[in-house]
C-alpha cells in the first residue's frame, strides 16, 4: 500500500525547482540539523534546560479562552468536512488581535456507539499541507478497526498550506526560477563566497517576504495549536499519528501537555537532543548508505529495470554519472541549465523513501542518463515522478478551497521547511563554523554530507528562538510508541532508538526495511500500530516488523 506522505517525500527535501535551490534544501532536509561535537542533553534535572517545558493549563488563562472555547463550524467539503480553526500569532500576547487561521478537515468515520474520538495526523515536513493528506486518500489507508472508532482529523500547521496568513520567500525580485549551478562541495574561496552569497540572498527574501511570521512558525507554538484544536474537537486527550518531522511535533506536545496524551505514535523519530551538524551527519549518512543499499537490493526490489547486473555495476554508473555532471549538465527536455550534480544527488536522494515504489523510475532514469538524456532524472529532483496517489489532483477538494491566496504558492513547503527548521534548531552565526563542518561531513558521507552542510547556510542569519536540543522532559505522559524503520535514510533508525529511550515508558517498534516510515507500508506494522491506538496494547520491547 502507497501512501500521500511517502509518495510525495518533500518532508525532507523539497526539490522542486532549481539546481541552487535544491542544494539549499538539501540539507535542511535534515530538520535543522546538529555538531559533530557533542549534543547539549537537558532534562532540568542534570541542570540544562530542556527545549520545551510543561505548560500550565492554557484554557484557564483569561487571554486564551476564547482559543480554547471555540466550537468548530463544520461544513461539507468534497467527501470531508472542513472547518476553520483561529490561534494566536504570539502565545506571549494572545490578545494583540494577531492570528492564524488553520485549515482543518475530518474524515467522520467513527461507528455511532464505537467512536473513541479523533486520531489527529501529521504527515511531516515541516511544510506538508494535513488537509491534502486527507485529500489524497489516508483515512481510506488507515485500517477499518482504527477507523470504526475515531473520526480521522487533520489540518495544516500555521504557516503552512491554507493558512492565514501562510508562509513565502518569493519576492518580486527574487522567484523560485532562478537558477545556477551549486558544486556539491564548495572547495575555493569563489564557490564559497557564491554559495553564501544565495544563501543569504534565499534568507533575506524570506525575511522581505515573511519577516513578520518568522519568528513564530516554530514547533513549540504549532505543538500548542495543537491543544486547541484537541479542545475544539471536544477532546480530553489527544490521540496522535505523526511522520516524519510530526514525531517533532508530536514530542513538543508531549514535552508541553504530557497529561493531556492518550495516544500518541511517532514514526520515523528526530531525536531533539542532536544538534544541527549531528543531525546533517545522522541524515546524510543515511541517504549515502541507503543508496548502497539500491545497489545491493536493486534486483530484489526492480527486477529487470535496473541500471546494472551487479551492485558493482550500478555503483560505477552512479560515479560515472557524478563525474559527469559535476564536468558539464546533462541535457534535460524543455531545460535550457540540463541536470547538474546537485540535481543528481536530489534524485538519487528523493528515490530513497519507498523502494518498492520509486527504485524501478529510479533505474530506468538511471539507465536513460548513462545514455545522455537527464529527463527523467531531472523529474525525479523535481518531485514529478508518477507513483500512485500523487498530487495530481491538488486543485480540487477541501486543500484546494482552503489555498493560499495572493502572492504565496499553493504549495508553500520550501518555505515552510526553511522557516520552521532554521527556527527550531539553532545555528551559528557566521560561516566558518559551516566550512569547517565540510571535511568531517565529506568524510563520513561524501557528496550527501558536503551538500547537506552548505544548505544549512541559509540558517545562518535568521530569527533566533529559545528552542535547543535537549532530551525530552515529559513526566507524567502515558506510553508513547515510536516506529523506527532500519533503513530509513530521512530519519534514521538509531534516532527512533534514541527517542524511545528518551521517554518515560517509550516503546520502540523496528521495521526491517530500507524506506522511510514504517506506518502504512507493512502489515505487521500496521498491526501493532492500530491495536495500540485503539486498546493501548503495549508493544513488547525487541518487537520487531519485517516485510
Amino acid at each position: 500500500m502507497i501512501l500521500p506522505w511517502t509518495d510525495h517525500p518533500g518532508e525532507f527535501l523539497v526539490f522542486r525547482t532549481a539546481a541552487r535551490r535544491r542544494a539549499l534544501v538539501l540539507a535542511l532536509a535534515v530538520l535543522g540539523t546538529t555538531s559533530l561535537a557533542a549534543c547539549t542533553a537537558g532534562s532540568g534535572q542534570d541542570g540544562n534546560r530542556p527545549g520545551t517545558r510543561a505548560v500550565a493549563d492554557p484554557a484557564t488563562r483569561p487571554d486564551l479562552r476564547r482559543f480554547y472555547g471555540q466550537k468548530l463550524d463544520w461544513r461539507p467539503c468534497g467527501d470531508f468536512r472542513c472547518a476553520t480553526l483561529t490561534v494566536p500569532r504570539d502565545y506571549d500576547r494572545p490578545g494583540d488581535g494577531k492570528t492564524f487561521a488553520l485549515p482543518v478537515a475530518k474524515a467522520a468515520t467513527a461507528v455511532p456507539g464505537k467512536r473513541l474520538g479523533s486520531l489527529v495526523l501529521n504527515p511531516g515536513g515541516p511544510g506538508e499541507s494535513g488537509v491534502r493528506l486527507l485529500e489524497d486518500g489516508v483515512a481510506d489507508d488507515i485500517g477499518k478497526g482504527v477507523r470504526a472508532r475515531f473520526d480521522i482529523v487533520s489540518f495544516d500547521p500555521r504557516g503552512v498550506g491554507g493558512s492565514r496568513p501562510a508562509l513565502t520567500c518569493l519576492t518580486d525580485d527574487r522567484t523560485e526560477d532562478e537558477a545556477h549551478e551549486a558544486p556539491l562541495y564548495p572547495r575555493t574561496d569563489a564557490e564559497r563566497a557564491d554559495v553564501l552569497a544565495d544563501a543569504r540572498a534565499t534568507a533575506a527574501a524570506c525575511r522581505r517576504a515573511s519577516g513578520p511570521l518568522l519568528p513564530h512558525v516554530g514547533t513549540n507554538d504549532a505543538a500548542r495549536d495543537m491543544d486547541v484544536l484537541r479542545a475544539a474537537l471536544g477532546e480530553r486527550r489527544l490521540t496522535y499519528v505523526g511522520w516524519s518531522y510530526g514525531t517533532s511535533l508530536g514530542t513538543s506536545y508531549a514535552e508541553q501537555f504530557p497529561r493531556r496524551v492518550r495516544a500518541m505514535v511517532l514514526d520515523g523519530a528526530v531525536d531533539p537532543s542532536l544538534d544541527w551538524r549531528q543531525r546533517v551527519l545522522n541524515q546524510s549518512t543515511g541517504f549515502r548508505d541507503a543508496v548502497e543499499e539500491y545497489a545491493d537490493s536493486c534486483a530484489d526490489v526492480a527486477g529487470e529495470a535496473c541500471p546494472g547486473t551487479t551492485p558493482g555495476e550500478i555503483r560505477a554508473l552512479v560515479d560515472r554519472l557524478l563525474d559527469r555532471t559535476r564536468r558539464e549538465p546533462l541535457p534535460v527536455d524543455g531545460s535550457e541549465e540540463g541536470l547538474d550534480a546537485a540535481g543528481l544527488v536530489s534524485a538519487l536522494s528523493l528515490s530513497m523513501y519507498t523502494p518498492e515504489a520509486q527504485w524501478e523510475g529510479l533505474s530506468e532514469a538511471l539507465r536513460a542518463a548513462d545514455g545522455g538524456d537527464g529527463t527523467k532524472l531531472a523529474a525525479l529532483a523535481a518531485g514529478d515522478e508518477e507513483t500512485p496517489d500523487t498530487d495530481a489532483d491538488a486543485d480540487t477538494g477541501p486543500a484546494a478551497s482552503e489555498g493560499p491566496a495572493g502572492d504565496v504558492p499553493e504549495d508553500n513547503g520550501d518555505a515552510a521547511l526553511m522557516a520552521v527548521d532554521c527556527l527550531d534548531v539553532p545555528h551559528p552565526r557566521g560561516a566558518q563554523a559551516y566550512w569547517d563542518a565540510l571535511a568531517p561531513a565529506d568524510e563520513a558521507a561524501g557528496v550527501y554530507g558536503t551538500s547537506g552542510v552548505t544548505g544549512e547556510l541559509v540558517c545562518e542569519d535568521w530569527p533566533a528562538s529559545a528552542r535547543r536540543p535537549h532530551r525530552v522532559h515529559a513526566p507524567g505522559v502515558p506510553p508513547v510508541l515510536v516506529v523506527g524503520t532500519t533503513g530509513d535514510p530521512a530519519t534514521p533508525y538509531q534516532e527512533a532508538v534514541s527517542l524511545a529511550r528518551q521517554f518515560p515508558g517509550g516503546m520502540l517498534l523496528s521495521f526491517e526495511a530500507p524506506g522511510h516510515t514504517g506506518y502504512g507500508r507493512d502489515a505487521c506494522v500496521d498491526e501493532k500500530v492500530e491495536e495500540y491506538l485503539v486498546s493501548l496494547t503495549k508493544v513488547r520491547p525487541g518487537t520487531r516488523c519485517a516485510p
